[in-house]
């Protein structure tokens, strides 16, 4: 017999949330277990003998739930999130059926609604939990265009890493470049760079470029780990093949 595991871990092994969102609907009062309704964070299940309800629904448990992880081309002004209360854009809204209905997927990780490029999208949760945990260092490739033409010395402080309200960021990669090849307005003060990260904090890039004085004009996300968008137009995505997936989930070198 399973040991019993907590909901959290439960429900979103089978793709239906975070486990973040599953505690904040245990809060809420809308999952129940054997009738009873659940908010302690801590509360335990067994699937094989436990009936469990999200929003009066019972949930069938699968052994070995499919996986289905895609690489979509965000486009400006789309948002990363599954729903927004002022209906604006969201990336689901680019999926056609079943992908928009039958399948709940949600973004691993962010891209703001002012930046483009690759975003993963799973209904995998444990998948999402792995991929955002900064252990892993997983790199992600940015082209960006910023204002000014920073100096040798200022993309060098870049690299090294910088102050941002208490905390120092990682080292980075950070070298001048070209503008995306599909990318044909271009701003003539601005200078475009090549970004690698290996963390993901909130709206770094911005972030950081604003503190050095050159703000971000354009920023396109055109790797994360080994994947590329390759010819994916905006808001155009593919679903991922196993063993990229796995590809994804080995821990980055670090150097």
């Amino acid at each position: 017999m399973a040991e019993p595991q907590r909901l959290q871990k439960l429900l979103a092994q089978q793709g239906l949330a975070s486990r973040r969102q599953v505690e904040a609907w245990m809060v809420a009062g809308r999952i129940r277990v054997n009738g009873e309704v659940v908010t302690e964070l801590g509360c335990k299940a067994d699937p094989d003998r436990d009936r469990i309800e999200v929003d009066g629904q019972v949930i069938s448990f699968s052994r070995d739930p499919v996986r289905h992880v895609l690489l979509l081309h965000k486009p400006v002004g789309v948002l990363s999130t599954c729903a927004d209360p002022l209906g604006r854009k969201t990336v689901l809204d680019l999926l056609p059926e079943p992908w928009h209905s039958q399948i709940r997927l949600y973004p691993v990780g962010r891209l703001d609604a002012d930046s483009s490029g690759a975003l993963l999208l799973s209904d995998d949760g444990n998948l999402t939990l792995k991929l955002t945990h900064p252990r892993y260092h997983l790199p992600k490739t940015y082209r960006v265009q910023v204002q000014g033409q920073p100096s040798q010395t200022t993309l060098q402080y870049w690299r090294d890493g910088v102050d941002l309200e208490g905390y120092t960021t990682l080292p980075a990669e950070v070298e001048r470049s070209s503008a995306p090849s599909f990318y044909r307005r271009s701003t003539p003060e601005g200078s475009w760079l090549k970004v690698v990260l290996f963390e993901g904090r909130n709206r770094q890039i911005r972030r950081v470029a604003e503190r050095l004085g050159h703000p971000v004009l354009t920023l396109h996300r055109e790797a994360i780990g080994s994947l590329r968008l390759g010819n994916l137009k905006p808001g155009q995505f593919r679903q991922l093949e196993p063993h990229q997936v796995q590809a994804l989930l080995a821990p980055f070198p670090w150097r």
